[in-house]
């Protein structure tokens, strides 16, 4: 059995916060331009993998990873 057989369906839980917040994430944004329950939030989901963190510049980017 290959391992693609077995993962076919897997997905990475989110809770419904993580969800609003993954919804509201359009192209690359600043962090700072989220509040600071949002910034926790996508801090979660950058662990999770589903939001990547880029410095550019002195500030920080985030932007949702494709899934």
């Amino acid at each position: 059995m290959k391992i693609n057989d077995l993962l076919e369906k897997f997905e990475i839980f989110q809770t419904n916060e993580e969800k609003e917040v993954m919804s509201r994430l359009d192209g690359v944004m600043s962090l700072d331009s989220f509040t600071e329950r949002d910034q926790a939030i996508i801090e979660n989901l950058i662990r999770k993998s589903l939001v990547s963190k880029v410095h550019k510049n002195g500030s920080i980017l985030v932007m949702a990873n494709e899934l």
